[in-house]
């Protein structure tokens, strides 16, 4: 079970993008996409079959999952994610700092 997730809204704590919030579009790996932050400039040859222009494409670099702090609303901050299993045996995600559960 992942500390961060597809959907999570997170905030970056190193890198370039220091200091921004977005959510997260993809995760792979060790490794988190996030939209609209960590934008690369991608220089790509036309592909005629799949109906592709060539040209210079602006896209997401992956940003690595120790640089990323899921944001918590409530407090409006970065906050750590621990785990806790429920009296039914569920496995959920809690903020550490005040234990409440981030899956609803």
């Amino acid at each position: 079970m992942n500390r961060i997730r597809k959907g999570d809204q997170v905030l970056v704590i190193a890198g370039k993008s220091k200091g921004q919030k977005g959510t997260v579009s993809r995760v792979a790996g060790e490794s988190v996409y996030v939209e609209n932050i960590n934008m690369v400039k991608r220089h790509t040859k036309p592909n005629p079959q799949a109906q592709q222009p060539g040209g210079i494409v602006e896209r997401e670099a992956a940003i690595h999952i120790s640089n990323v702090m899921l944001f918590n609303t409530a407090s409006g901050k970065g906050e750590r994610v621990g785990f806790k299993t429920l009296e039914n045996g569920r496995k959920v995600r809690v903020y550490r700092s005040t234990g409440e559960v981030v899956d609803a």
